[in-house]
């Protein structure tokens, strides 16, 4: 999708905020990853430049359908990488860990044949 992991990461953060919050701002974005308001900023003007999220007037934040199939990808990697390794019997913030490094790195193919294999 040509993506970088930083850009992955924002729009997985957006996906898991609006479960959660009737809106998102970048300031709840900022205070999720730890990250100074400023360094969002920038991020969600290039996320918006790409045409993966829209920002209102207001500041709130909604995945486009581009930014949301991202999203999607990434969080259904990271879910069922992380429960793939605690089964293992990985530490479970380890496993955490480990899926948020992975999820950006592995293609598809391999994915999907995890994911069979779990199946």
């Amino acid at each position: 999708m040509g993506t970088s992991e930083s850009a992955e990461n924002y729009l997985e953060t957006i996906l898991i905020l609006s479960k959660c919050r009737p809106v998102v701002r970048s300031v709840d974005i900022a205070e999720e990853l730890g990250f100074k308001k400023s360094s969002v900023s920038v991020a969600m003007k290039n996320l918006r430049e790409k045409n993966h999220i829209t920002v209102t007037r207001e500041g709130f934040i909604y995945l486009t359908e581009s930014g949301k199939e991202i999203a999607d990808m990434i969080y259904e990697r990271h879910e069922l990488l992380s429960q793939w390794l605690t089964r293992l019997g990985v530490d479970p913030k380890v496993a955490a860990q480990d899926a948020c490094r992975i999820e950006h790195v592995i293609s598809k193919e391999s994915f999907e044949a995890i994911k069979q294999h779990i199946k």
